[in-house]
């Protein structure tokens, strides 16, 4: 197990109530920086994904930065956008 897990299962035990809903958020977060780290790698700023989704920089920083409650199909655009393909897999 690695170091990270570790020290998340610790606090994990030690803190019940702050870690409940640990493992939503951290998807969430993974999937923000899934997004960013498709954009970078495309070579492309915020505001171009932004021309290419006909929306705002704001938006796209939201998508990368709260990922909470994206749209399967805002998904499918961004990675349109980047030259990507969305990949679903249910675990």
């Amino acid at each position: 197990m690695s170091d990270l897990k570790q020290f998340i299962q610790r606090c994990a035990q030690q803190h019940p109530d702050e870690f409940k809903d640990f493992d939503k958020e951290y998807a969430a977060f993974k999937l923000g920086v899934l997004l960013k780290q498709a954009r970078s790698e495309a070579g492309l700023t915020q505001e171009d994904v932004a021309a290419r989704l006909h929306t705002t920089k704001s938006a796209v920083s939201r998508m990368e930065n709260h990922a909470r409650d994206i749209r399967l199909s805002t998904l499918e655009r961004f990675a349109a956008a980047v030259g990507r393909q969305l990949s679903v897999a249910l675990k």
